[in-house]
């Protein structure tokens, strides 16, 4: 599943990173890769920005962003 269709608050592990290029390269450099854990902390009004924690560091993603991070909810 996409991370926006995690609930706030849900913890899950990356599974597939779908960006290609620079946004790649960005993501990657803030520890967002295949078989991270991040916590979905919640969404701005209207879904546009998703903030994330991840390790011990919180991202602000746009949603068109977060749509390109492919999760597995954990348990």
């Amino acid at each position: 599943m996409k991370l926006t269709e995690c609930m706030k608050g849900c913890s899950a592990t990356i599974v597939k990173l779908h960006a290609q290029g620079p946004l790649k390269q960005r993501l990657v450099s803030f520890g967002v890769m295949k078989g991270a854990r991040v916590e979905l902390m919640g969404f701005a009004p209207a879904k546009s920005t998703v903030e994330i924690k991840i390790g011990r560091m919180r991202l602000a993603l746009r949603k068109e962003e977060a749509e390109l991070i492919e999760v597995t909810a954990d348990a």
